[in-house]
This record gives structure tokens, sequence and C-alpha cells, in this order.
């Protein structure tokens, strides 16, 4: 390491953080919550049997009949993928629970399976903490079978499958509520209770992070192709809205508020296949190694998470298709993101203090114009050129979101420059660009809400193909 950045001299780190008291910042279960970067979704219930993506909740209870099913299988492929937890839809649209709920009477309970004996839940949050994996629930509110829905009964009786869940099934990671709200047996819609199921879910598991599409922990991204906005904000304003139909316009869930009062970062949902539950049909359909690693940079590349969904056949296991694609998707990363060209090069700061972190002991970079608003850079000179075309930076959002406008700017060998400007890092901002020898990597930040706070960047050069193809 340069001798100039050991013996730099520093304000305790907690000191810096002060320019930031005013700003979002996430808490400890959010800031987990984005180092998970990748996770799967597993939609499995009758649609996987009926070869539908909503059920309509008369589905006989038998038609649930999983021959081979295989829990640890779903969790070696999600550790062969590389990612780090299961999301599973406990009860999706038509009522049918996976777990044999006191509240219903459309539940595996019901069904053949097992002679009525079987609990997908059950064996699935145990093959998750053999494997080392968070256990995340779908719960949705929606349910096209339940006697009371649509009257004042019914939310009672989903924060009681809420109840059953925390205490049956914990520790859960993360609880997705789906905003659908359609009509139940009786033909009448639900008035949600949003706040007590908030304040349930707060009492019984305070450190599990909620998804809806408007938090209040995570948000929707605003649509199902698995992208973030290349601007994105990690917060959003929440008050006067509320999941589903009274949520915000998608462009505004896709880029985020740029003053936002509530920590709400955007998770991102994509199928693997063209639809959410498995289809025999969609077999040669899934995406390849290249599209996810394409989706990889759209998403945890623009600051956000990627939540895959990967359906369970009607076995009950991971289809071989998805699972190559899955395993090679992983192998893509782990032999492109493994040689950091920067690793050894000492900086060069202009009104930009470094050094290392208490909590993590990684090398962070604070920039600061004040008082007198000169240029603040961090700069990085190779003695001898190095072809790269992707560079990471990452945001040290313990102390909030800064980044309005950074200029990442490139001297090529031949004197020549490549910059980008940007709006936003977030906890991890992936740039990729055509191959250039670089000289000199320079990070400008032109202008932020307060100090900005930078882990040390990387450089790489990967595979051409999968550089993100810009318009």
């Amino acid at each position: 390491m340069n001798k100039k950045l050991k013996n730099l001299l520093l304000l305790p780190l907690l000191l810096w953080a002060g320019a930031f008291m005013a700003q979002p910042k996430p808490s400890a279960a959010q800031l987990a919550w984005h180092d998970m970067e990748f996770y799967l979704f597993m939609h499995f219930g009758p649609n996987t049997f009926t070869d539908k993506e909503w059920g309509l909740g008369t589905e006989p209870e038998d038609i649930f009949n999983p021959t081979e099913l295989d829990c640890r299988q779903w969790c070696r492929v999600a550790r062969a993928a590389g990612a780090k937890g299961i999301i599973i839809t406990a009860k999706h649209h038509d009522g049918f629970c996976l777990w044999p709920s006191r509240f219903s009477k459309h539940t595996v309970r019901e069904s053949k399976w097992k002679n009525g004996k079987g609990d997908v839940l059950k064996e699935l949050s145990a093959a998750c903490k053999e494997y080392g994996l968070k256990f995340g629930v779908y719960i949705s509110p929606w349910d096209r079978n339940h006697p009371d829905y649509g009257t004042d009964k019914y939310n009672a009786v989903f924060v009681n499958m809420m109840k059953e869940l925390f205490s049956n099934y914990g520790p859960i990671w993360e609880l997705w509520w789906d905003g659908a709200n359609g009509e139940g047996p009786n033909g009448k819609k639900q008035v949600y209770d949003w706040a007590l199921f908030r304040e349930t879910v707060k009492k019984l598991s305070p450190n599990t992070v909620i998804f809806s599409d408007v938090g209040p922990h995570i948000r929707w991204v605003g649509n199902e192709n698995g992208e973030a906005g290349e601007t994105n904000w990690n917060t959003l304003d929440t008050a006067g809205f509320t999941p589903g139909a009274g949520a915000p316009p998608q462009d505004t869930l896709k880029k985020g508020n740029i003053s936002g009062r509530a920590w709400v970062p955007a998770e991102c949902d994509v199928s693997i296949r063209p639809g959410w539950f498995y289809h025999k049909g969609e077999d040669d359909k899934v995406k390849t190694p290249e599209k996810l690693v394409e989706l990889y940079l759209k998403s945890v590349g623009r600051g956000s998470t990627l939540l895959l969904n990967v359906p369970p056949d009607r076995r009950g296991r991971i289809h071989a298709n998805d699972s190559a694609s899955l395993v090679g998707f992983n192998r893509l990363l782990a032999a492109n993101f493994v040689s950091d060209e920067l690793i050894n090069e000492g900086p060069v700061l202009n009104n930009v203090w470094a050094g290392k972190s208490g909590l993590d002991n990684r090398t962070e970079f604070r920039f600061s114009s004040y008082p007198d608003n000169r240029p603040v850079y961090l700069q990085f000179n190779f003695e001898t050129p190095r072809l790269i075309n992707c560079v990471i930076l990452k945001e040290v959002i313990r102390y909030g979101q800064a980044v309005r406008l950074l200029n990442l700017r490139i001297e090529k060998k031949d004197g020549s420059v490549f910059y980008r400007n940007l709006t936003t890092i977030g906890h991890k901002r992936i740039i990729t660009f055509p191959a250039v020898e670089a000289r000199t990597i320079t990070i400008t930040v032109i202008d932020a809400a307060g100090d900005v706070f930078l882990y040390r960047p990387a450089c790489y050069l990967i595979e051409g193909n999968l550089t993100e193809k810009r318009n």
C-alpha cells in the first residue's frame, strides 16, 4: 500500500458521518439485506400442477402431489448458483397453504401428498439451515378460497397465519407481501389492514425485512424484468401510499426519490423462465448463464438486489435445465470478477481522506469539498497500462446515500480519454465499457448531498460479451 495512504492521520470515522445526521440510513437488518445481493424465489403450489399462473382457489387440494419433493436439492442448487437465500410462495392468490395452517381448510393437510402429513415450509426451512441459506416467505393477502375473505374477520385470519409462520418456521429473514387485491369466493374484495400487518411482524420478528410495493423495508422495483434504474435511490417517500393499486408510479419505484424520507431500497424480481410457476412447455426457454449475468449487472450492478425465480417442477425438484444455467452463471461471475487490477495500486488523493473502518477493517475514502468547494477526486496511476473494461464502485451506505453526480475518467495509453457520468452509486455500481488500456483512473465527485464515503474501487477485464449493452 502507498506510504502516503498508510501514514494518513484521520479523524474518527464516527465524526466523518456528522454531515449525514439528517439523511435516511439503513437499519442493521437492511444493511445485511443489501449484502445478500442475490437469492432465489420459488413459486410452487397448485399452479405447478394445473399449468396456470394464477389459480382460482377452487382447485381440489389433491391436485398438489409432488412425487419427489427434495428441498435439500433446492438448497444445493442455490448454493451452487451463489445464491444466499430462498423465498418460497407459502400462500399464493389461490389461498393454498404449503403448511398445515389451522386457519384454512385449503392446505397440504387436505391433500393426498404424504397422506396429509406433509409440510413444505418445515422441510425447506430445515434445509436452508442445513446449507447455510437465509429462509424467506412470500404470503399473498389475497385469498380466492377463504370464506372470510372480504369481511372484517379476514385481517385477523391473515395475522394468525403470519403468527404460525414466525412461530413454527423462523427465523424468517424476508417477508414478501404481494399487493394484489382481487375478489374472494364471495365476490368481495378485502380492505387490508396494512398497519396491523406491519405491527404484527414488528412484534413477532423485529429483524425481519418486509417487502411490498412501498416497504416498509424493501420496495418493488416497478417491473418484473430484473432491472433497476440507472438512477437508483435507496430512499422513497411512502406517506399516502399503500401496496398494490395505491403504490407510487412504476417509474418512481424504479428510481426512488432523491430526497426521500425513508430508506426503502429496491429489490429486482425476475423469473429464469417466461412464467413464474413451472410449465413443462418452458423447459427449453430457460435464461442462459450470459443472460443471468446481464440481469445481475442491471440489478446488483445498479445498487439493488436480484431475486431470481426458479420454480420447482411437478416432482418437487429444480429442473436440470434451470440448474445448469444457474451453475453456469455462478461460474461466469467467479471466472470474471477474480483479478482486481487496482489491488496493488496506491491512490492520489485530492480533498479525499482515507482510513480503515472500525467495523469491517475495509479502506474507506471520504470525499469532502468543504469549506471552499475545491475539486474532489481520487486517482489511480498505473506504472504499466492495464487492459480493463469494468470498474466497481461502492458507497459506504451505513452513512446514507450521497452521490448525486460522479465522473469516472479513464486516460488511455494513447492519451485519449473515456469517461462516464453516474447519478447514483449506492451499495454497488458495476460500470462496464469497451476494453481500454488504462493509464490513469480518476473518480471525481461533482455533486452530493454531503460528504461521500466510498470503499476502495476495483477494476477488471471481463469477457467482452458480458459487458452491458448501451443504446
